[in-house]
């Protein structure tokens, strides 16, 4: 009796153990099909959005909303995998690592450093995960496409703006303060070319110049309050700066050094609600409005053909061709515009990037009639 009841158990065990090893099969092929070139995931139609930072209020606002919107219309059962990096490469890298290994097929990347994002795309390409190049340009890299602006015209705009408003001043022989972005950025060295090949030929004068890391308002506001004690506060006409978050930090310390910002025209990118609320009260002269919306649902757009393996349609969306320094990279490139006080309405607003009911608050309220927005 013991010997049939242990024969009894003995072939119990024997069918339980085959069910189990059947069960763990039946994941392994589950979590197989689901990984494919990027470790995990393969049948699955996984996108992964790395944006940069969060100082610049645009990335959370208005870039990552309107890529995911974007995605899910073209492809409901896609899935999205979104992290923020605050600025920091190494956290960036670990992000794209656990993109890759969580099934993604395409990474779209704003990187923060440019040059040592080209290590993610390495990684990206080792593991057949597509790369497209967001708002900068990944530097030295196999990447599949480029999405953005065309930096060097938009330090131009800036520049004329700048140029205008200060012989509009009566200033014959200007003398101004430039603040441009982070060295880390593919596009802060464009946006300050561009702006030199205006202000330089025109005579303007530089001085005091700085690079921010970081494109950090903080650091901008240090900077412009050490330009100001450097060259005292009639020693320059106008702040070139190359976006809205680091204009802010050099209003702020005009305001510290008792400097009224309406008579020294501050430029600025980005078109962020604060900016506009400020060309509104006349403490900024200007901003360049990035087709935000635009880049987001082009890169989204790129995004769901590749992960759908339409090369033809992402190819025929991707025109242009930038050299990255180890390829042409077929890109799309956006057009930008000038944003004043006259044209707020027929620009953000009518586009539907802000509101204007979001604009005419606070202190900007008052100015709201004269521009057509109240």
């Amino acid at each position: 009796m013991m010997v049939g009841g242990l024969a009894r158990m003995g072939s119990r065990l024997t069918v339980v153990v085959a069910a189990v090893v059947l069960l763990i099969a039946g994941c392994a092929t589950t979590n197989d099909s689901g990984g494919g070139g990027g470790g995990g995931g393969g049948g699955d139609k996984v996108i992964a959005l790395l944006l940069p930072e969060t100082k610049t209020t645009r990335y959370e606002a208005q870039d990552r909303p309107n890529f995911e919107r974007r995605v899910k219309e073209l492809c409901p059962d896609c899935k999205l995998l979104y992290s923020n990096a605050d600025q920091d490469p190494a956290k960036q890298q670990d992000q794209a690592e656990a993109a890759i290994t969580n099934g993604a097929k395409v990474i779209v990347i704003s990187a923060v450093d440019v040059k040592s994002a080209s290590s993610i795309a390495a990684k990206a390409k080792q593991s057949q995960v597509g790369v497209i190049s967001y708002g900068r340009l990944v530097a030295d890299a196999d990447l599949d496409y480029y999405v953005s602006i065309d930096p060097f015209k938009v330090g131009q705009q800036q520049g004329e703006a700048l140029l205008t408003a200060l012989k509009e001043k009566g200033k014959a022989k200007p003398s101004v303060v430039m603040i441009n972005g982070a060295p880390t950025d593919s596009n802060s060295g464009p946006y300050k070319k561009g702006a030199h090949s205006v202000l330089d030929p025109a005579g303007v004068t530089v001085a005091k110049e700085y690079d921010t890391p970081d494109w950090s308002p903080d650091k901008a506001q240090q900077e412009m309050e050490q330009a100001i004690t450097a060259v005292g506060k009639d020693g320059f006409d106008g702040v070139y700066v190359a976006n809205d978050g680091m204009a802010s930090g050099a209003i702020a310390a005009l305001k510290g050094a008792n400097i009224d910002p309406a008579d020294r025209p501050v430029t600025g990118q980005d078109a962020e609600l604060a900016a506009i609320q400020r060309i509104l009260t006349g403490e900024q002269l200007m901003t360049v409005y990035q087709p935000i919306r635009q880049i987001a649902e082009t890169s989204a757009e790129l995004a769901v053909d590749m992960v759908n393996g339409k090369t033809a349609e992402a190819a025929a969306l991707a025109k242009s061709k930038v050299d990255n320094g180890h390829e042409q990279v077929p890109s799309v490139l956006l057009d930008t515009i000038v944003v004043t006080k006259d044209n707020i309405k027929d620009t953000v607003v009518a586009e539907g990037f802000l509101k204007a009911e979001q604009i005419c608050s606070g202190p900007a309220a008052a100015a709201c009639g004269d521009a057509g927005l109240s």
